[in-house]
């Protein structure tokens, strides 16, 4: 920090400088707080924009028919949470500009997202260390397998987020030529978005939890952890008495507290008062199960999930490929064939019985010569073996690699819930967890049936299609070539061309997996297994009534079907899990906050005062006064649930300096950016605790109240100006402090000049000699 005795202002030093296609509208841009890159909306282009210095668009965002309300980048960088006006926010990962999750928000069209929060928080510790004892034993064992005896400290949480399915074979990205339309339909068919959706935890998360808060224009609260999984819903925690719904407008935690705390204001720009409020997360500190390790196997799921999904899509794409042509073809013989007065009425008693004898029926030597010739049967080769061998390929490489992985985080869930059994907070059992390993054996067992009979059926479809392009030159040829062919025809497996025309012509055995079924079928199957059958016999059961030809219920047999019960069920399993952890969600009593003018630049902080005890700092001013309103509330935490102690109150008055915005700079200093008389624009650092910063008590019965104490603008304090090649006038100010999560970036101060084109980062000037010198050495 700088240093706070100063005789003359010192120069900030540029860090870096963006320039803009396009105005930034209001509220933006946006800096990342762990890279030196910003996001920008583009009303013209309707593009969400992110930049690096100094003009590289790194990523551009566009959703059809919609256009962005809020943005909030992820503490860590890696995501950027996008709220649309369609209701939806979008995670986005700076890999590519496909979304990672979608959150659905708004079912209502008139109701907006107004603000989204994102903060990370650290769980107490739950695994306990080895004893004495218990280790010796370990290291004895360890060493009679190895020299190296040396254990790790934290072995217990290592054994607990042991990744078993990096064992298994990597999730293969999804065919581009068969996706469909909706917003997960090219998420999984690049390989960057498989690898950053289905990333491992590293060590230093195991004990993170993230937590998003989004606000509503009709007051509600949504609350989702680990990005994507959703705890639920809350009313306005603001009693409204007027025709004006007060709404959620900042979010602020602490990385050490369960509790955190809400800025609620009417929709007003300028709002005359707003509502602090705590909200107390419990289930943070107290839940039984890891909730590092619960959340990443729930989102994970979740994600394999919707990965089945689209694998499911694109296996009935590739089948009705390989379906549609040959019917056509098929189609246009069946009525010539029934017109025959005598002989076969369909084409495979014809087809077999040219086969068999070698003559073929007037209407199919026609179709033959004229109809299908030598340019359809290559379509027609094409579309069979192409379709076949996409569908033999999703359901290796995706449809069970992905099926293998659900079990296993299923598996890993079982023991979770078999190990707490006792407690009544987890939100799921071992029922429930079981049915959904049953459904996944199901799946299982109908993957390999597809891929047993695709690879049967390509086989004898081989042999079909070198009979038939023969058939087609036999009866196309002159006489003089007739014994050139022969020869072929001697040389063919008859036995295979006749199982093809007989299994797979017109029916096949893969249809049962993915045709059409009656709405009266499916919701009977539906209601037959959500009696509790266990559903693995009785599918076995259904697959060798149809494989017998005899009446079976074919929803249960079929891929969607399934596929959409998995995900039912589990959808049953998150929300049990979600309504534990939301039983536990409690918000304290709003706290009015007022400095009797029309409140014009407000930001909101909290810190840890100790391991029980937390500070929230607020700070509000007006453009109509010189004057900035520090607000310090204290808060106790016990059990993770919190109570708000006395609310005190500094005001401090900035002379002949105008404020332009202010920002929590971290735990200890508020920065300020002004205007002087000479249209200068100058940095301040003002420590928020001084003995020049008289705190006095707040009187919420009289919240309007002139402050007890004015304090002046210390003489001492630590006052910054701008490189004279870079002065401007800036509109709005974003702070950072020094991050190390990917690449040390030191304290950025980031101003948006009045054209709003311009965005500059700043930096103190002893933070860019260290820079210089980390960088030269």
């Amino acid at each position: 920090m700088a240093d706070t005795v100063t005789a003359e202002p010192k120069q900030l030093v540029l860090y870096s400088e963006t320039v803009f296609e396009s105005k930034a509208p209001d509220n933006f841009p946006l800096s990342c707080p762990s890279l030196d890159l910003s996001t920008t909306w583009d009303a013209v282009g309707r593009k969400l924009l992110i930049y690096r210095p100094p003009e590289q668009v790194v990523s551009k965002i566009h959703q059809v028919g919609a256009e962005v309300v809020t943005v909030t980048w992820k503490p860590d960088g890696q995501f950027l949470a996008v709220g649309w006006s369609d209701g939806i926010i979008r995670l986005m990962g700076l890999e590519n500009n496909k979304a990672a999750h979608h959150i659905a928000v708004c079912a209502d069209d008139d109701i907006r997202i107004t603000h989204i929060g994102w903060a990370s928080c650290t769980i107490a510790s739950q695994v306990t260390e080895f004893s004495p004892r218990l280790k010796d034993e370990i290291v004895n064992e360890l060493t009679s397998f190895a020299d190296d005896s040396h254990i790790s400290p934290n072995l217990p949480e290592e054994l607990t987020f042991l990744e078993v399915d990096t064992a298994l074979p990597k999730i293969s990205p999804l065919p581009v030529g068969s996706a469909g339309g909706d917003d997960d339909a090219t998420v999984f068919t690049l390989r960057t978005g498989i690898e950053f959706l289905f990333r491992s935890p590293k060590p230093e998360e195991y004990e993170q939890v993230n937590v998003v808060v989004v606000g509503t224009s009709d007051g509600k609260l949504q609350l989702s952890i680990y990005d994507s999984f959703l705890i639920g819903s809350f009313p306005s925690p603001v009693a409204s008495i007027s025709s004006s719904v007060s709404r959620l407008i900042a979010h602020v935690a602490h990385a050490k507290l369960p509790t955190q705390a809400l800025l609620y204001a009417e929709p007003h720009s300028e709002p005359a008062h707003v509502h602090l409020i705590p909200m107390d997360l419990p289930f943070i500190s107290s839940s039984s199960i890891n909730l590092s390790l619960l959340g990443t196997k729930l989102t994970t799921l979740q994600k394999l999930l919707r990965y089945i999904k689209q694998t499911q899509l694109h296996m009935q794409v590739e089948w009705k490929s390989a379906r549609e042509l040959p019917g056509r073809f098929l189609r246009s013989v069946q009525g010539d064939l029934e017109e025959l007065p005598s002989g076969p009425r369909s084409i495979v008693p014809a087809l077999y019985h040219t086969v068999l004898t070698g003559h073929a029926h007037e209407p199919v030597r026609e179709w033959l010569v004229d109809s299908l010739t030598e340019r359809g049967h290559k379509r027609w080769d094409k579309a069979v073996v192409s379709g076949l061998e996409n569908l033999r390929s999703l359901v290796h490489e995706n449809f069970l690699p992905a099926l293998e992985r659900c079990a296993v985080i299923l598996s890993r869930l079982r023991g979770l819930a078999q190990f707490y059994d006792d407690r009544e907070d987890n939100g799921f059992s071992t029922a429930q967890i079981n049915r959904g390993l049953d459904i996944i054996s199901c799946l299982s067992l109908v993957g390999h049936k597809i891929l047993s009979n695709v690879m049967d059926e390509l086989q004898s479809f081989q042999a079909f299609s070198n009979w038939l392009r023969f058939q087609i030159d036999r009866f196309a040829s002159s006489s003089s070539e007739t014994d050139d062919l022969t020869e072929k025809e001697a040389t063919m497996n008859t036995s295979r061309v006749l199982t093809y025309i007989e299994r797979y012509l017109t029916r096949s055995p893969v249809d049962i997996f993915f045709d059409d079924n009656p709405q009266k079928d499916w919701e009977a199957d539906w209601d037959h297994v959500e009696d509790g059958f266990a559903l693995l016999p009785l599918l076995d059961a259904q697959l060798k009534k149809q494989e017998a030809g005899q009446a079976s219920r074919r929803a249960l047999q079929h891929v969607e079907f399934l596929v959409s019960y998995l995900t039912t069920w589990s959808s049953r399993i998150f929300s049990g899990i979600a309504e534990a952890k939301k039983h536990s969600v409690r918000f304290g009593s709003p706290l009015k906050l007022s400095i009797g003018e029309a409140i014009t630049t407000m930001d909101l902080r909290m810190c840890e005062t100790s391991a029980n005890q937390g500070t929230i700092y607020t700070v509000l001013a007006s453009k109509t006064t010189n004057k900035v309103h520090v607000f310090r509330s204290t808060i106790d935490i016990t059990n993770g649930i919190s109570a708000m102690r006395a609310t005190t109150r500094a005001c401090i008055d900035l002379g002949a300096r105008s404020l332009i915005d202010a920002k929590f700079f971290n735990d200890e200093t508020l920065v300020l950016v002004c205007s002087k008389d000479d249209n200068k624009t100058v940095v301040l650092f003002l420590p928020l605790e001084m003995p020049d910063v008289v705190y006095t008590a707040y009187d919420v019965g009289q919240e309007d109240s002139v402050p007890a104490v004015v304090s002046d603008l210390p003489s001492h304090l630590a006052e910054y100006i701008l490189p004279p090649e870079y002065e401007m006038r800036p509109v709005r100010m974003e702070v950072h402090d020094r991050v190390n999560l990917r690449s040390e970036i030191p304290e950025r101060i980031c101003l948006l000049a009045d054209n709003r084109l311009t965005w500059r980062a700043f930096t103190l000037p002893q933070q860019a000699a260290l820079g210089a010198v980390r960088k030269n050495g």
